[in-house]
Parts: structure tokens; sequence; C-alpha cells
């Protein structure tokens, strides 16, 4: 949206702001300038004059990979900040004319310093992880020893009380061999102790055994919390080994066994005293390792705090530099090559302000020499601009998602603000439901300034994207709860007393057919008395049913007039008297005159049966209506309109084609010179002439076309009025299942008398009510509002074959999070 200042005419949403080709002549020295005060502007639309250069080939491409790089830094400050729990702080500390060479050479110096960091912090850790496992193993490792050497004594002393014993046949030879053995010739076995991973234990003790064949012993101790493995710097359940082997050829299979299982091994020794200092030391270094580490991570995170109070200007500084050279590289330059030319779309009201920003840049920029704006003529198709507000751009983006207008045609999101929430509101009747979802979306408007910078869900978002919609279609469904008299489909007499009342008491539950009308009729929508009678479902059926004809006749004659105002805004004749009135003719010779029996049949309470007028209007003209016929000269009516219906298709059909070619043999004579405008099909023909060298009129093609849009309107008259009767069907089904929730549950419920099933009914009833009826429903009859939008009546008049607007704006790089 763009604020309306002193300077901006008032805003008109029924055509899209007049627009004009500009030329920008800008000196070299200010370019760079001027293009960023046009992006805080946000008016002006730049054409690409370098359409046939590769981005590598263009001017900027150096100064755009410079911006690239430095995103990358900004990219890995903020993955820095993420992993450090850091959030870019919304108090940004504003630098005054910060310089985009010194924005460079700070963030190489803040990113070489962060990796600086980030390398010595993992070093330190490594270490730090390294020497929490040492101890450990030289803990574990040490009671294993501590216990095997209290065992061997004992052993020890068994076996030298033993020898003392008296000897016996029985005493094993071997044993004594040993005991007497030379200590000198006794075999000394070596050892490996470290951690490995606890569920590889099992494999690696299998593979050790199997290696060397059984010549080794193996100690594992369980380690009952998770370690931090050094490597990965994840935390891994571990066991501590210590490996007892004889010879360097088991050792070397050993070690190469430890790393294929990724074992990390530490050295350790059988002293005790030795084993006491080296926990000792270690202690003292992971005391030392601990403190340098917190002070490395307290410093780390001051600095990325300190990054964090101005990352966000420093982003968008970077998009908007790379945004600005992108756009540099749509100019081209002049002959001199001390100019850049420039060619865009701008309202024609904004030319004050772009004048002004070019101006301002010559001052600011110490140019001595101003830009130069300079209107040009051409027969292009401007691009369609609507200035819209927060509630009128979600009407208009329901419409531009079915095509763009075309420049300056009709909007038909003027008449969607108000003809979208009613045609909704026709199906989802009922003010109970209404209220409801008014409240949701009250709740969406009132917090949408907290709501607008966050980041929501898909479906969050799209919701509250179209809360202003959605508050339509909630007090338009009040509305009309109010005339179908449904609240949660229960009938109250808001507006006064019913109309009818009991002769007998026999006549209060079942039928109406006890009933006299006893006073005036209702005042406002339907009786309270007709719910809940055998009549209720025919009454409403007739009642819904020829409504939903009604106002679809009103909407689509209203899209046939819209052509004609098309049709006069472009000069064109020929669409005026050989579209607009036999499309207009057709459709109520049948269809308005179906509207008019309707009205009548209403307005006299006739018993006429509208079906067999309608058929029998065609099939038998010249007969007697009989009892059908509803007022005098009924009969004569009808001739004459069947004969305006037969009349009006070859009218479309025929004058149209002959016309188009008579305009295009006098155009090319000479004597309709510069008529571009005259006809859409002729502007058409006119461009396409201009491009390929004044082609031959397909006077065949023009008139197939015209053939397939006469049948097109002729049968969608008839298809696009029974579309309309899903506002009856769906209206219908929607007050049934109303209905059916409130009669089948929660009634049921409360005739038990019980708390608890009444309770259970209740919250059944809640949940049925809003997942089906104001969830499911909505979005049901949501999408048919939509369509017959988009089908039934924009196919009327709306070409919708324009492009978008889309000026050089700031605005639009904000929440872009490349």
């Amino acid at each position: 949206m763009v604020d309306g200042g002193g300077c901006c005419p008032t805003m008109d949403l029924l055509r899209s702001e007049p627009m004009q080709l500009v030329q920008l002549i800008i000196p070299l020295e200010s370019a760079h300038r001027t293009v960023s005060y046009l992006g805080d502007l946000g008016l002006f639309q730049f054409k690409d004059l370098n359409v046939e250069k590769s981005p590598f080939q263009r001017t900027y491409a150096t100064q755009i990979k410079r911006c690239g790089e430095m995103a990358r830094k900004l990219r890995f400050l903020k993955e820095q900040m993420t992993k450090a729990g850091i959030t870019p702080s919304t108090r940004t500390t504003m630098c005054p004319n910060i310089n985009l060479d010194e924005l460079e050479v700070k963030l190489g110096e803040l990113e070489a310093d962060l990796a600086e960091m980030n390398t010595n912090t993992e070093k330190l850790q490594r270490s730090y992880n390294e020497l929490l496992e040492y101890k450990l193993v030289l803990q574990k490792a040490g009671e294993f020893f501590h216990s095997a050497q209290n065992s061997a004594t004992a052993q020890q002393k068994e076996l030298e009380e033993h020898m003392h014993a008296e000897r016996s046949i029985d005493s094993p030879l071997l044993l004594e061999q040993e005991a007497f053995a030379d200590p000198s010739k006794q075999v000394k076995l070596g050892f490996v102790s470290g951690l490995v991973a606890r569920e590889k234990s099992m494999a690696f003790e299998r593979f050790l055994f199997r290696a060397t064949r059984g010549n080794v012993f193996l100690k594992q101790v369980v380690v009952k919390n998770p370690v931090t493995d050094p490597l990965s710097g994840s935390e891994v359940e571990k066991n501590v080994f210590v490996i007892f082997y004889s010879g360097e050829r088991a050792k070397n299979k050993i070690l190469k066994i430890c790393d294929a299982f990724g074992a990390n091994r530490y050295p350790f020794t059988d002293d005790i005293g030795r084993q006491f200092e080296m926990i000792m030391e270690v202690s003292g270094k992971l005391s030392e390792l601990k403190t340098t580490v917190d002070i490395g991570q307290l410093h780390r995170a001051n600095l990325l705090q300190t990054i964090g109070y101005e990352f966000d200007q420093w982003n968008l500084l970077v998009k908007q530099e790379k945004f600005i050279f992108h756009t540099l590289n749509m100019l081209s330059f002049d002959v001199t090559k001390k100019c850049l030319v420039g060619e865009g779309w701008c309202p024609i009201y904004a030319t004050s302000q772009i004048q002004n920003a070019l101006h301002r840049a010559t001052l600011d920029g110490n140019s001595q020499v101003g830009a130069i704006f300079q209107v040009l003529h051409t027969t292009e198709l401007p691009p369609t601009y609507f200035r819209t507000n927060k509630f009128t751009s979600a009407f208009q983006e329901i419409v531009d998602a079915y095509g763009i207008a075309k420049y300056q045609e009709v909007n038909p999101a003027v008449f969607t603000v108000v003809t979208f929430p009613f045609l909704f509101a026709v199906m989802f009747g009922d003010w109970g439901h209404g209220i409801c979802l008014f409240l949701a979306t009250l709740y969406f408007i009132l917090q949408e300034r907290k709501l607008s910078g966050q980041k929501l869900g898909d479906i969050m978002e799209m919701t509250f994207g179209g809360r202003y919609i959605i508050m339509m279609m909630a007090l338009f469904s009040i509305y009309t709860g109010f005339i179908y008299n449904e609240f949660f489909s229960v009938p109250f007499e808001i507006f006064g007393q019913s109309a009818y009342g009991c002769h007998d008491p026999s006549c209060r539950d079942a039928t109406i057919t006890g009933l006299i009308k006893v006073r005036d009729a209702y005042p406002f929508g339907v009786d309270p008395k007709w719910h809940g009678s055998r009549s209720e479902l025919p009454f409403l059926n007739s009642l819904k049913m020829k409504m939903s004809i009604l106002l679809g006749v009103a909407q689509m004659n209203l899209g046939i007039i819209l052509s004609y105002f098309n049709a006069k805004f472009f000069q064109n004749r020929v669409n005026v008297w050989h579209q607009f009135v036999p499309q207009i003719i057709f459709l109520n010779s049948l269809f308005g005159y179906l509207s008019l029996l309707i009205i009548v049949k209403w307005c006299t309470g006739s018993q006429a049966d509208l079906y067999h007028v309608m058929i029998y209007m065609f099939l038998s003209p010249t007969d007697d209506l009989g009892e059908n016929q509803l007022f005098p000269g009924q009969k004569y009516l009808q001739l004459l309109f069947v004969s305006l219906a037969l009349v009006a298709v070859p009218w479309m059909l025929f004058p149209k084609p002959f016309l188009l070619k008579k305009q295009h043999e006098e155009r090319h004579r000479g004597q309709l010179y510069a008529m571009l405008e005259s006809t859409d099909d002729s502007f058409e023909l006119e461009t396409h002439d201009h491009s390929h060298g004044h082609e031959e009129f397909d006077f065949s093609e023009v008139f197939v076309h015209q053939l397939i849009h006469t049948i097109e309107f002729v049968l969608g008259a008839v298809s696009n009025t029974a579309s309309y009767l899903r506002l009856w069907a769906l209206s219908l089904a929607h007050s049934e299942l109303s209905s059916v929730f409130y009669d089948k549950v929660l009634l049921l419920a409360m005739g038990y008398n019980n708390l608890i099933i009444l309770i259970i009914g209740i919250v059944v009833f809640i949940f049925a009510t809003v997942g089906v009826l104001l969830v499911m429903e909505t979005l049901s009859a949501f999408l048919h509002a939509l369509r017959l939008h988009w089908v039934e009546f924009q196919n009327k008049f709306y070409e919708g074959d324009g492009y978008k607007f889309s000026p050089f704006s700031f605005c639009l790089i904000s929440e872009d999070d490349d």
C-alpha cells in the first residue's frame, strides 16, 4: 500500500492507477544513491534493458558477488548465534551512515575471530574430553589392578602354605615347577587400556578373541554415566577395557583392532604410587582446562551478543545493496559511458515524488548534473496497480488468484468486498455460528500488531491474512442467520411474536395444519413457527431455491453491465452493440423473466407451476397457460421474450467478425490511423501486426472465436444459473447438519437426566459444531463462493490477462530470507 499524501488522489479501486512509461538518465556518480532513494519510495518498476546479457556479463556483477560473500558471512554469524542460543535483538544500535566497505572489513574480522575461537574451543574441549576419559581409565583400571594385586597376594600366601605341607601324590607337578622356577625366566605380559563404545563391546571382544586365537585376556568395566566422545563431541555410553597380551605381534593386532572399533587408548602403569600421581596430575589439568574453556565461551558469548544488537541492520543493508546492484544491472550505458539510462513504469500521481527523489539524490551525491525524467509514449500494455489497504488487499488477492486485471479494466474486487461474504453467508446462515466465527476473527484483528511480526504456521498465516474477509463473512452470516431465524438451528422470537397460534392444544407438536394466523406477519425473516413443522422442509426448499435464482440472475446481470462499462471506457462500440446488448437481452429474456415470475408468485400467492411455464414457453409458446397464468398478457410477453432470445443469438454471432474485418481494412487504408484502442480485438491485432509486418486478417479464426464465445455464453447462461442453486443446497445442508447435532446429540443427552451423559453430550456437540460446522462447512462455503465469483460472475466481463505492477521497493526484501 502506498501512503496517500496531499499529492495523491483519492483511492480508486474500480480501475487501476493510470501508469506512464518513463526514461531516467542518471549520472554515473549519483546512480547508486538515486536507485536507493527510488527503493525507499517504492513507486517505480524498472525494465530490464540488458536481457541479452548473462548475469556474469553485466556491469555490477562484481559488486553482487561481493554482496553475496557478505551475505554468506552474515549467515555464518547467524548460525553461530543460533548455536549459542542468541537471537538478533530488535533493540538495534543505529550506526549513522554505515559504510558498505567498512562493514565488509568488519564482517571479515568477525568471521576470522569467531572461526579462530571455534577452532581453539574445539581443541580445548577435545583435550578436556580426552582428559576426562583418561581419568576414568586411571580410576577403573587402577581399581582392577588393585583388586588383582590383592588376589595375587592371597594366592601367594596360599601357595607358600601348600609348599610346606606334606607332599601328596595328587599334587600338580606343574604347580611345583612354577613355584620353584627362576623369576628371570617368567613371561612378562603387556597390556593396553582405553574406552570403547558399549554397543560395540561384544563385537570388540569377539574380534579380539578370534584375531589372537584366544591368547589375550580382556577385562571390561561399565561406565555408569555417558561419556562425551572427544572426536564426535556427542555423549556415548562406554566401557573401560584392559587387554593383556604376550608378544609384539599380538600387540600390533590389538592396536589395529582398537583403531578399527574407534576405541580411544590411554597409557597406564601398574605402579600404584605412579597411578595416584597421574590421577592428581590429570585432575589439575582438567581444572585448568575447564577454567580456560569457560572464559573462552564467555568471551565468545559476549561477542555474539554484541553482533546480535546490530545483525538485523547489517543484514538489511547487505540485502538492500544487493537489490540496488541487481537493479543497476537492468540499466544500460549511454553513448558517452558517463550516464546510465533506465526505463520503467510508474503511476502518474507519483511523478512529483519521483522527481523529488531524483533531485534529492543529485544534491546529496554532490553531482554536477541532475538526473533527467522523461515520459515516453508507447503502445505497450502498462502493468496493473491498485492501491489497497489492509482491509481491501485480501479481497484483491482473491481476484488476483484468478488473473491480474488488464490495465484499467473494471476491478471485480470492488464488488467482491460485498458479494463474496454475502454469498458465503447465504450458504452459512446461522447467527450463532456467525458470532463464533466473528469472535475468533476478532482475536486476530485485535492482536494483528503482535501477530504480524511473528512467524505463524501455514494455516494460521493464511487465516491471519484473510482476517477481514472472515470478519465480513461472519457479519453477513449473522445477518442471514436472522433472516433464516436460526441460532445453532434453534429459532427465536427476536423481532416479535409469531404470526401463528394454535386454535386447540392438539396442534402444538407436529404440524402446521392446526395453526391459524392470529396476528400480523413476522416482521423480519422466517417465522419461528415454521421450524419443526411438517411444512418446514418444503417451505424452506422453495424459499431458498427461488432466492438462489434471484441472487444468481442479479449477479450475472451485474457482470454483463460491467462489460458495458469496460467497452465504453475503452471506446469499443462493437462490444457495446454486439456483445453487451444481445447478452443482456438473452439472459433476461429467459432467466430475468423467471425471476419476474418468482417475484409475482410471491406477491400474489399464486399456485402456478413455474417449471411448467418455463418448459412450455419454448415447446408450446402459443398454447394457453390456464391455471399457470400469473398476470394478464403473460402469453404475449412470453412470445416476445422467446423472439428476443432467438434474435439475440445470431446478433452475438455474425455482426462482430464482419465489423472487425471492416475496421482492419479501413485502418490499413489509412482511414482509421492511430485508433489502436478501438476494440480489444483490434488492439491485439494491431500489436500482432506491428511485430509481424501487417499480416492478413484471418476472418475464419475470428469467426470461430466468436462462435465459441457465443455458444459458451448461451450454454453458460443455463449452466451458470443452475450453478447458483449451490446456494440453496449448501444452505439446506448446513441447516440440517446443525439441526441433527442439536436434536440427536444435545437434546438426546439432556433426556437421560444423567450428569455424566450430559457432559459427554455437551463435549461431543461442541466438537461436532467446531469441527464440522465452523471449520469444514466454512471451508466448503468459502470454496463455493469463490467458484461463483471466478466462473459465474467474472467470466461475463473480466479478462484477467494483465500483469502486476512490481515496483523496486525495499519493503519487498525486508521479510526475505535470502
